[in-house]
């Protein structure tokens, strides 16, 4: 049972917009052919925007933040 989950890949997706239409759907995180993500289900296009934006890493926030900071004093 085992050997068979570990050949299955997992495949994380995110909610994105089209562009054309205003559709909302989930499509590959990674990207990927167009067999893969062949674009909006409703209209086909191949433009989109996610919608939530991706998390900044820490490094980024604490280095504005310093910016911010010194700008007070």
């Amino acid at each position: 049972m085992e050997a068979a989950h570990a050949r299955t890949p997992l495949r994380a997706l995110e909610s994105v917009c089209c562009l054309e239409c205003g559709d909302i759907y989930s499509k590959p995180v990674a990207g990927g052919t167009v067999q893969k993500n062949p674009g909006c289900p409703e209209c086909g296009y191949v433009g989109w925007i996610p919608l939530s934006l991706p998390a900044e890493p820490p490094v980024l926030v604490a280095a504005r933040r310093r910016r911010r900071l010194a700008r007070e004093r």
